[in-house]
């Protein structure tokens, strides 16, 4: 919000709108106001008490000036002190009056303005939570967050203080100009004509000031850009290495002494004006004065001192008022664009709904098989990302999924639990288009380990009954077991109680990783989804989550997306996608050497992933101690007897046909050859 008037300033804030807000203004329309008052309509009754509260504290804030004048007349000229008395406890007795009823109006807008925001923050917030995916990846999280926040705060600025404001000052004008108008409409009159000859000028003083304001806070910007980038530590740094404090000093004199320049024009500014100002304004009561005197003493016009008092302290009162009524227009705009950046956001569509008759199934019939037909997705109109996926993945079975970066591997299994929905073709689970399912059904039977490890700041324990608060101490340990983690867990101090810090920045990325994966186990979902669940880390933290990978997905319907081969190579089936589209798809050794994308991907891709390890295996034999037993426990990290590659503790899986297994078997155990070769003992 732009600055307003500063100290000892131009009246009570002058209020000016940015070039900005200006090109931006809101076309206020019956519609528009008709929603903006609805929030008000569930507070009609306290609204309407908080308005007879202005109107009256308006009013009786007038009253001591009016009692003044009766004051003076039948009390000091009259000589009556019994009467002035009396006046002087009733203007004390009014004044408090209007006090307590400003406490009063002052709870009733709060209470009302709150109740408003709790509304409106609720109503977002659940809004927003609808929203797919798609919304917060091309929105600024930035923004969103300051339509939950910042403008949100400032509709309870809007309805306590604008709104209050607005109605108060006019209540109050209207009241003093009535009483004016009581008294003498001659002397009300030349009220009225002087008012604007004091306010407007000094409307004007202060809007120089205020563009001075702005050049001094656009200056200070500057100043503070640049002691946040020379006085970092990387800045100081690069400042040190290409030898630029001279240039540093030279940049930061220039702007200091233009802030010196700005500071003393900023207090400078309508200085003279003030003086003269100040000089003139007893013009007002003292012109007052002189026609009171002239219709008093030429005219015989009934007035009394007390009256031409009362009309010059009405006449004070009027100022603030009429300078808080200039700034309508201001206050108007800036309300209403909030109001419009709000609704801008509740007008969004929600592009994942619950279907009206959404179906939702028992445990004892999800299986967790999916299918794609056809299925097409763009995220915009200029690019396609999927076009004609077909694939079908049985229950109990797995597939990974393989390509090049941005071929729309994500893209693909983020259309199951319909964080996006398809625009062509149609994505089953379990035999039904996901669009007919309960999506809180839906993705409550979808486990995702998503790369990017999110845990929130608090105990590994919070983190893990976050899918399911009720688990029992047995399951969390079961879960963190086939995780690869419960000794982990049991090696720390607090055990699960344990504090993994802001984004789990505590833990090293293979724990966080692990810690994920438990958390999805605990849900028991039927089709679990590992999303470049091993990208980047370092060998061993692979190899422990591979080890905690590898039997789920032997036992559960599983997808995998992985860019390396030892991930790969558990799933019963290879899926290529290049360019949004299934290039190629079968085993590793049906695809290793069909000359395709597969192995283009397999010549540049993972096996360079094997000769690094290796190189980094033969660098630590050769530069420390017991470099065989390094070897060995990389290996064993991988989860495989060097003895006996396929010598694994995996479940049979569910009527799978004793072929199909000896198959697969035969093709591991040659790819795990190749593999060993790079892990030999010496």
């Amino acid at each position: 919000m732009p600055p307003r008037g500063g100290p000892g300033g131009f009246g009570p804030g002058e209020k000016y709108l940015t070039e900005e807000e200006k090109a931006n203004q809101p076309k206020v329309t019956k519609e528009l106001l008709v929603r903006v008052f609805s929030y008000l309509k569930p507070y009609k009754k306290q609204l309407l008490l908080a308005v007879l509260c202005i109107a009256a504290s308006s009013i009786l804030t007038l009253m001591p000036s009016i009692l003044t004048g009766r004051m003076i007349d039948e009390g000091l000229i009259g000589r009556d002190l019994h009467r002035l008395i009396v006046l002087i406890i009733a203007s004390l007795a009014v004044t408090a009056a209007s006090n307590l009823i400003g406490v009063a109006e002052s709870y009733l807008n709060t209470w009302i303005a709150q109740h408003i925001t709790f509304d409106m923050r609720n109503a977002m917030y659940r809004h927003l939570q609808r929203m797919s995916q798609r919304f917060f990846t091309t929105n600024n999280q930035g923004e969103i967050i300051t339509r939950m926040t910042s403008d949100i705060s400032g509709v309870e600025q809007v309805i306590a203080n604008t709104f209050t404001s607005i109605l108060s000052n006019a209540i109050t004008l209207i009241a003093a100009l009535i009483a004016m108008y009581q008294k003498n409409w001659i002397l009300a009159t030349v009220g009225i004509v002087i008012v604007p000859l004091f306010t407007l000028p000094t409307r004007r003083a202060g809007k120089t000031r205020w563009m001075i304001t702005n050049e001094a806070q656009a200056c200070n910007d500057e100043i503070n850009g640049i002691l946040n980038e020379t006085m970092s530590v990387s800045g100081q740094l690069l400042v040190k290495l290409f030898c630029k404090e001279d240039y540093e000093y030279g940049k930061y004199e220039e702007v200091n002494n233009r802030m010196v320049k700005l500071n003393i024009r900023e207090q400078m500014a309508g200085r003279w004006f003030r003086v003269v100002l100040s000089t003139i304004t007893s013009v007002g009561p003292m012109l007052l004065y002189l026609v009171g005197g002239i219709l008093m003493i030429r005219r015989g016009a009934d007035l009394t001192v007390g009256d031409i008092t009362v009309l010059v302290a009405l006449l004070s009162r009027m100022y603030g008022p009429v300078n808080s009524l200039l700034n309508i227009q201001v206050d108007w705009i800036r309300s209403m664009a909030l109001f419009s950046r709000i609704f801008n956001y509740f007008d969004m569509p929600v592009e994942v709904e619950n279907a009206p008759d959404a179906i939702v199934r028992t445990p004892e019939e999800t299986k967790g098989g999916v299918e794609f037909q056809h299925v097409g997705f763009s995220y915009s109109e200029e690019r396609k990302i999927l076009d004609d996926i077909s694939f079908r993945l049985e229950p109990g079975h797995s597939v990974a999924i393989v390509g090049p970066s941005g071929s729309g591997k994500s893209t693909i299994v983020n259309l199951i639990p319909r964080l996006y929905d398809v625009q062509a073709g149609a994505v089953l689970f379990d035999g039904i288009d996901v669009r007919k399912l309960d999506l809180h059904w839906l993705r409550s039977s979808i486990g995702v380990v998503t790369q990017e490890t999110y845990l929130f700041n608090g105990s590994i324990r919070d983190n893990l009954l976050y899918v399911k608060p009720d688990a029992t101490e047995e399951e969390l340990r079961d879960a963190c077991d086939k995780a690869n983690v419960l000794d982990f867990i049991e090696a720390q101090e607090n055990g699960f109680d344990t504090m993994v810090g802001n984004r789990g920045l505590k833990l090293s990325g293979g724990e966080k990783q692990r810690i994920s994966i438990a958390r999805v186990l605990l849900a028991k979902p039927a089709l679990l989804i590992f999303d470049e669940a091993t990208a980047s880390l370092d060998s061993i933290s692979e190899a422990k989550i591979q080890a905690a990978i590898d039997p789920l997905v032997t036992s559960c319907t599983s997808i995998l997306i992985a860019h390396r081969l030892s991930t790969i190579l558990a799933a019963d089936e290879i899926i290529v996608v290049k360019n949004g589209r299934i290039e190629e798809r079968g085993t590793h050794s049906e695809l290793v050497g069909a000359g395709g994308v597969y192995t283009e991907l397999y010549e540049t891709q993972f096996k360079p992933g094997l000769a690094a390890e290796k190189d980094a295996v033969e660098t630590d034999s050769g530069n420390h101690a017991g470099a065989g037993d390094k070897k060995r426990e990389a290996i064993d990290g991988l989860d495989y007897d060097p003895e006996n590659v396929f010598d694994w503790e995996m479940p049979e899986p569910e009527e799978r046909e004793l072929e199909a297994r000896r198959r697969a078997d035969e093709e591991r155990r040659q790819i795990m050859d190749e593999v060993l070769q790079y892990f030999r003992y010496p």
